[in-house]
């Protein structure tokens, strides 16, 4: 294992401010909403709603961390990036958490409620866990101390 972690590039960092990293943030998360949104409209039909959300949800963390880290925080390298994805996923699980919520209450609400209500709900549990999300990679994930 030592040889391994030896082999592994260092990680290379670029330091950011957080004006130089909400804009990137904000495309990234766009897009990986975008992605999302179309993955559970796609797999809703067979799956149902929760079901749906938590496989397009978990498809998109992935993604979006690795694009987080690489182009919202300036980190490249391969040392860490293991870490940095089971961080990334425990900052993803609330949101996750925050956006089965939602479809429970719309669903609560009105049993067989729209796709709209649904997409709506999700595009405001989203923007919702979004900020969580940023707050937790910026402040523990990719915070400057712990890159090094």
């Amino acid at each position: 294992m030592r040889e391994l972690m030896t082999r592994l590039e260092p990680p290379t960092v670029r330091q950011v401010g957080i004006r130089e990293q909400l804009p990137s943030f904000v495309i990234i998360g766009l897009v990986c909403t975008v992605v999302q949104l179309v993955l559970y409209t796609l797999l809703r039909p067979p799956m149902g709603p929760v079901p749906a959300n938590v496989v397009s949800y978990l498809l998109v963390a992935v993604v979006n961390t690795a694009a987080n880290r690489r182009f919202t925080f300036g980190v490249s390298g391969s040392r860490n990036a293991v870490r940095h994805h089971i961080e990334g996923g425990a900052a993803f699980v609330l949101g996750l958490a925050a956006s089965t919520g939602g479809l429970a209450v719309v669903n609560a609400a009105r049993p067989g409620g729209s796709w709209l209500a649904e997409v709506g709900a999700l595009l405001g549990c989203n923007f919702f866990a979004a900020v969580l999300r940023f707050l937790l990679l910026r402040s523990w994930v990719f915070h400057p101390r712990r890159i090094r």
